[in-house]
C-alpha cells in the first residue's frame, strides 16, 4: 500500500501515523477511538480508511513501527558511531537527555507499555527494533575491539544484550518514578564493565568499585 502511494499520500499517511502516536501517547490505546485520531489528524473517515483499509488494528500497526523507528532515531548519530569512549558517554548523555525530556511521552514507553501489547503483528515490530538496537551496541563493542580497546576474546553478544536490557530497566522504572537516577546508573555500569576490560581487570560486580575509570578517551 505505501509503496503505491503518491508523495502527497505518502505526507497524508505520515501525517496520520504521527497524529494517532500522539493521541495514543496520551490517552492509552483502550480508550483511543478512530475519532479521536480523525479529530487530531483533521482526516475524514474515508480518507482515514483510504490509507487504513482494515481500520484501527492496521493504524495501531503502523504506529508501532512509527515508534520503533523513532527509538532508535532518538539515538542517532551517536549509536551509530560507537568506536571510542568519548562517543559511548556521548550516546549515553543523549540518551538520558532524551528520555528525561520525552517523559510519558516516551515511544519506547507507548510500544512496550501499550501499542506492543495490544495490537496484532506488533511484537514482531518489537523483536526486529530489539535485534537492531543489540546489534548497534554489538557493533560498537567491535568498533572499541578493532581500535584496541578491548580485547578480542570480549563476549560481545552477552555484553550488547545486557546494555539492551539495562536501558530497557532503567527506562521502565524512569516511566513508573519520574526519575532517571535508575537509566543513569545502568549506562555508567555498562560502560564501566567495558572499560574494566580495557584494562584486563575483573568485570565483576566485586572488582568495580576499585576500577571506574573517569571519562577520558
Amino acid at each position: 500500500m505505501q509503496r503505491a502511494l503518491t508523495p502527497k499520500g505518502q505526507a497524508t499517511r505520515a501525517r496520520i501515523v504521527e497524529g494517532a502516536a500522539e493521541v495514543l501517547r496520551e490517552q492509552g490505546v483502550a480508550i483511543t477511538t478512530l475519532d479521536d485520531i480523525r479529530l487530531r489528524t483533521g482526516t475524514s473517515k474515508s480518507q482515514l480508511f483510504h490509507y487504513f483499509p482494515d481500520g484501527k488494528d492496521a493504524l495501531l500497526l503502523a504506529v508501532a513501527q512509527y515508534e520503533a523507528d523513532r527509538v532508535l532515531d532518538d539515538q542517532q548519530p551517536h549509536l551509530g558511531c560507537l568506536d571510542s569512549w568519548d562517543a559511548w558517554y556521548r550516546w549515553r548523555d543523549a540518551v538520558v537527555e532524551r528520555y528525561e525530556s520525552q517523559g510519558d511521552q516516551c515511544p519506547l514507553g507507548s510500544l512496550f507499555l501499550q501499542v506492543g501489547r495490544s495490537t496484532p503483528g506488533a511484537r514482531g515490530i518489537v523483536v526486529e527494533l530489539l535485534r537492531k538496537w543489540q546489534e548497534a551496541l554489538a557493533e560498537g563493542i567491535r568498533a572499541l575491539q578493532r581500535n584496541g580497546r578491548l580485547p578480542m576474546s570480549f563476549d560481545v553478544d552477552e555484553t550488547a544484550a545486557a546494555l539492551l536490557a539495562a536501558v530497557q530497566g532503567g527506562v521502565s522504572i524512569m516511566l513508573s518514578t519520574g526519575e532517571s537516577t535508575h537509566l543513569r546508573a545502568a549506562l555508567d555500569w555498562g560502560i564501566m564493565r567495558l572499560r574494566a576490560a580495557e584494562d584486563g581487570q575483573s568485570t565483576s560486580p566485586s572488582g568495580q568499585e576499585q576500577q571506574l575509570s573517569c571519562r577520558t578517551a
